[in-house]
């Protein structure tokens, strides 16, 4: 593409000048000079200080400079430090971090919006215990053998092991502890040994309590070699069976299951309780309030650390947009979000989203999700709106969002690869309520492959972050290069969305169906989706 090509396509009009000026034709390609124009070693103060470069997709990311984002994470991280080494939700340090981010946005001429919730606070007190009493006394490793659910209530229970409906082998399809009836003779007082399969934790879990169980043991279902160990699993926020739950792998469960004399011990020293937390909401003054361009990042942490990259990183980086937007002069307005209690499962957004009234729903044209951008062994990831990657699209409009994306890194010639849409982070609720969304992810805990390496750098064999969910997740896990491209990508696509949505109205307008004929039935069919996760946790 030649340099006044690419100024034409961006719409930039007399600012196209300040890239030309810099312009060697003969040596340095587009991409070149758009990867020095937006990535500087530094910036003169004044340049983004009158609107005029915070106003355009061309010169918003020069304004959006790495080392802005990183005096906030210095911040964040000073908050962890302070706050018992975590950000996480209903704790002091989240407190801190909401007012952090508010102070700042206050400062700057925003209104801030603080948003209370409700939501079941889950942190580990200490291990968990997991023994065979009898006929063979046997003592589990935690965290090896065996560990929490999310949201298990606490509790210290000895009972009879009593397996419900286990179906063994490889190619099962265990429906274990799905139905009251499999409960069908269960002793009051035993432990009940479930399977893995077919429906939620929390379910399984709850037909159990109900049954008379004093606890549970959930095992692996061991189907296919990759369902035989421990995962990150949810009871989900609103579990109310009142017992508490471990999981443990397919090998042990399906050991203890022909074993009608097992005695089992079980402790869950957790706290959870009901208790209240906030997201905290900013918008621009200007800009159509009708179509609005909404943007988020989750603010919490997990209880095991700072969570600098998860999502300091996301959290960072929508800060500093948001104070480079406030000189801007946007057509539609800018929403920014930043969600309370992503780690207890999406609470936040969630909340946020349920309260909406139609009409309010109606006036967000898209929703820009920004959680973990900065990841050490990164790759540059874009959830894949148009479902041609992972066989699910978003709804209408979200195809755009990520052909916007696709053309910042084809503008600078910096690989990208698209990403699946798992229901992992908050944008889940605005695409069950059929909002467009799109935005950016560099890897968290999946596994780098050669091929990545070679077209991202970094190590193969590794996590995209080795510190995921772990107290390692501190001011040194970020890679400030990833934090550079993926924080000037949202500065384009919020920017160029700001100006117009057209490319979004056009997708959602394309989508609609005509009216059907008075008389005449409307069938609709509505694509298809699972979803295994609500957050970073299983549910099922």
């Amino acid at each position: 593409m030649k340099l006044s090509t690419a100024c034409q396509a961006l719409a930039l009009g007399s600012l196209c000048f300040t890239l030309s000026a810099q312009a060697d034709p003969g040596r340095k390609s587009t991409a070149d000079l758009l990867n020095e124009f937006w990535s500087p070693d530094h910036i003169s103060p004044f340049e983004c200080r009158f609107g005029i470069l915070n106003s355009t997709p061309f010169g918003l990311p020069r304004c959006m400079q790495a080392s802005n984002i990183q005096y906030h994470l210095d911040r964040l991280y000073g908050i962890a430090e302070a706050n018992d080494g975590n950000r996480a939700a209903g704790l002091p340090g989240y407190d801190a971090s909401v007012d952090y981010i508010q102070t700042t946005l206050e400062s700057a001429g925003y209104e801030v919006h603080i948003q209370p919730f409700p939501f079941n606070a889950f942190y580990p007190s200490g291990d968990g215990v997991l023994q065979v009493i009898a006929p063979t006394p046997t003592d589990y490793v935690w965290e090896e053998d065996f560990t929490y659910l999310s949201q298990t209530e606490p509790g210290d229970v000895t009972g009879t092991a009593v397996a419900v409906d286990v179906q063994l082998g490889p190619d099962n399809t265990s429906t274990s502890g799905c139905e009251p009836e499999d409960f069908a003779g269960f002793p009051a007082g035993a432990i009940a040994v479930i399977q893995r399969g077919a429906c939620a934790f929390g379910l399984k879990a709850t037909n159990a309590a109900n049954a008379g169980a004093v606890g549970a043991v959930i095992f692996n279902q061991g189907n296919t070699e990759d369902r035989k160990g421990l995962i990150n699993a949810t009871l989900g926020g609103d579990y109310a069976g009142g017992i508490p739950v471990v999981f443990t792998t397919y090998d042990i469960g399906a050991g203890w299951a022909g074993q009608t004399d097992l005695q089992l011990h079980v402790v869950a020293d957790v706290v959870r309780e009901q208790t209240e937390t906030f997201n905290v909401i900013a918008e621009t003054e200007r800009g159509d309030p009708d179509n609005v361009v909404m943007t988020g990042a989750h603010l919490d942490s997990v209880f095991e650390g700072a969570g600098i990259n998860d999502n300091g990183s996301g959290s960072a980086a929508l800060l500093e947009l948001a104070l480079q937007m406030k000189r801007a002069h946007p057509r539609n307005q800018v929403r920014f979000a930043w969600w309370g209690a992503e780690e207890a499962g999406l609470v936040g957004s969630t909340f946020y989203v349920n309260n909406l009234t139609p009409e309010e729903k109606a006036r967000i044209k898209v929703y820009l999700n920004y959680d973990m951008i900065g990841s050490p062994n990164f790759g540059n990831f874009i959830y894949d709106g148009d479902g041609s990657d992972f066989d699910l699209a978003g709804p209408p409009g979200s195809a755009a969002t990520e052909a916007l994306f696709e053309k910042y890194f084809n503008l600078r010639e910096i690989a990208f690869e698209g990403t699946e849409i798992s229901f992992r982070s908050d944008y889940a609720q605005f695409f069950e309520d059929g909002i467009a969304f799109g935005g950016l992810f560099t890897g968290a805990e999946g596994i780098k492959t050669e091929a990545q390496a070679a077209k991202f750098g970094g190590e193969a064999g590794i996590a995209y972050d080795p510190c995921y969910h772990s107290a390692c997740d501190d001011i040194t896990n970020i890679d400030e290069l990833a934090l550079e491209i993926n924080g000037d990508a949202a500065a384009f696509v919020t920017s160029w969305l700001s100006l117009s949505t057209r490319v979004i109205d056009e997708e959602i307008e394309a989508a609609e169906e005509p009216e059907p004929a008075p008389g005449v039935r409307s069938l609709q069919v509505q694509q298809a989706h699972d979803i295994t996760h609500w957050g970073d946790k299983w549910i099922k």
